[in-house]
C-alpha cells in the first residue's frame, strides 16, 4: 500500500486508498493455480482388486442359562441338573460349533466360592465365551 513518495522535495499529498492491484494480481494467481489442480484432484487410478466371497452367517449361536441358588442347585436352560454332570454338558456345549454362549446367573445369597467353581470348570472345559447375568437397578 503505497501512501506517498520517498523523496524529500516531493510535496504530494498522502494517499488515502487502498492499492488493489496487488490484491487482484494474488487472486487470479490462485485462481489459475486451482484451475489447473481441480481436473488433477478427480482422476483416479485403475487398479485390478482381488475379488473376495464372504457371506455373512446368519446363523447365531444358541445361549446356554447356567443358574445357581442360593442352596447350591444348578439349573441348565431353567431344569435342574446333578453337579456332577455340569463337566460333561460343558464340554459338550465347548464342541459344538458355533460355540454358545454360556450366560450365568446366581442368587444373591450364592457363595463366590460355588461361582468359581463353576466358572473353572467352564473354562477346563473350553468355553470361550461366559457372560454374567444380572437385574438392573430401578
Amino acid at each position: 500500500m503505497a501512501f506517498g513518495g520517498f523523496s524529500q522535495g516531493d510535496n504530494r499529498p498522502l494517499q488515502s486508498e487502498i492499492n488493489m492491484v496487488p490484491l487482484i494480481d494474488v487472486m487470479l494467481v490462485l485462481l489459475i493455480v486451482f484451475m489447473i489442480t481441480a481436473p488433477l484432484l478427480t482422476h483416479s487410478v485403475k487398479i485390478d482388486l482381488p475379488q473376495a466371497s464372504s457371506a455373512p452367517t446368519d446363523q447365531k449361536p444358541e445361549t446356554v442359562a447356567l443358574s445357581l441358588d442360593g442352596e447350591g442347585r444348578i439349573f441348565w436352560n431353567n431344569d435342574e441338573i446333578d453337579p456332577l454332570t455340569l463337566p460333561e454338558r460343558l464340554a459338550a456345549t465347548a464342541a459344538q460349533t458355533p460355540q454358545p454362549e454360556l450366560h450365568l446367573r446366581a442368587d444373591r445369597n450364592t457363595r463366590y466360592e460355588s461361582i468359581a467353581d463353576v466358572m473353572s470348570k467352564a473354562r477346563s472345559a473350553g468355553v470361550e465365551k461366559m457372560g454374567f447375568v444380572t437385574l438392573p437397578e430401578h
